[in-house]
């Protein structure tokens, strides 16, 4: 089975200015992505979606790069007009953010879904003793890893029993083709709206979606907390190393 991993890469960000040329030990963080992605076996390619020429630049040598429409309301929106020109039987959204991305995670993730092709979508889950507030959606999933709602607040919440255990959502999401496509064709849901988690629109559009628990270390660089934590955490010698075997 072919598995493409797509990393949409757009170039505004909120929190801090042009996220992705930021450097750590001298990388761009969207190249230290991909070259973690690169050591992925199970992908057959990898792809950056982005709507910026400047990352463009960055990334063409290390990559394919796509230059995606500008006006997509999400990640998921760009990555799936690229997907509707190939031909895969799964496709990986790794955020181009994630700099510390653990390939070995992204690989767990992807032999999940093809032992349980029920599933339109994955998206695996870190179990934590804390909810971690509104900035952390939480799973709640029922029998047989199934989901049955994403929620930024407090949930289960403890009414009766206290509860310590929250499934923190992972950022890294496989997908069927068909099921991305789909997606990208549906309005904005309610539920996504109120919420603000783009995968509600597709529980509420009756997607069957999985989950499942991983162990890790890796987050996406979201805040200036973010990229400190990622400078101390990240290696720099692999990375030169590879990134001066890519310039020869």
């Amino acid at each position: 089975m072919r598995v493409i991993a797509l990393l949409p890469a757009r170039l505004k960000s909120t929190r801090i200015k042009e996220k992705l040329l930021k450097k750590i030990h001298g990388v761009p963080i969207i190249l230290h992505t991909i070259l973690r992605a690169q050591a992925i076996k199970s992908l057959s390619r990898i792809i950056v979606c982005t709507d910026s020429k400047k990352i463009l630049n960055i990334t063409k040598s290390f990559a394919e790069t796509y230059v995606s429409k500008k006006k997509h309301n999400n990640g998921t929106e760009r990555i799936a007009e690229i997907s509707n020109k190939l031909q895969a039987g799964l496709i990986v959204d790794i955020h181009a953010d994630e700099a510390t991305l653990e390939p070995k995670n992204v690989a767990k993730l992807i032999t999940f879904h093809k032992k349980n092709k029920k599933f339109d979508i994955v998206v695996p889950h870190k179990v934590s003793k804390y909810s971690g507030g509104k900035n952390v959606v939480k799973i709640i999933s029922g029998k047989y890893n199934k989901v049955l709602y994403f929620t930024r607040s407090d949930a289960p919440y403890g009414f009766r029993k206290k509860n310590n255990k929250f499934l923190h959502h992972l950022d890294t999401i496989s997908f069927k083709p068909s099921a991305l496509k789909k997606f990208s064709k549906l309005k904005k849901s309610k539920l996504e709206i109120i919420e603000g988690i783009e995968l509600m629109r597709a529980l509420e559009n009756n997607f069957n979606i999985g989950t499942f628990p991983i162990k890790t270390k890796s987050f996406s660089v979201n805040t200036p907390g973010d990229l400190k934590l990622a400078k101390k955490m990240i290696k720099p010698k692999v990375y030169f190393r590879r990134i001066n075997e890519k310039k020869k």
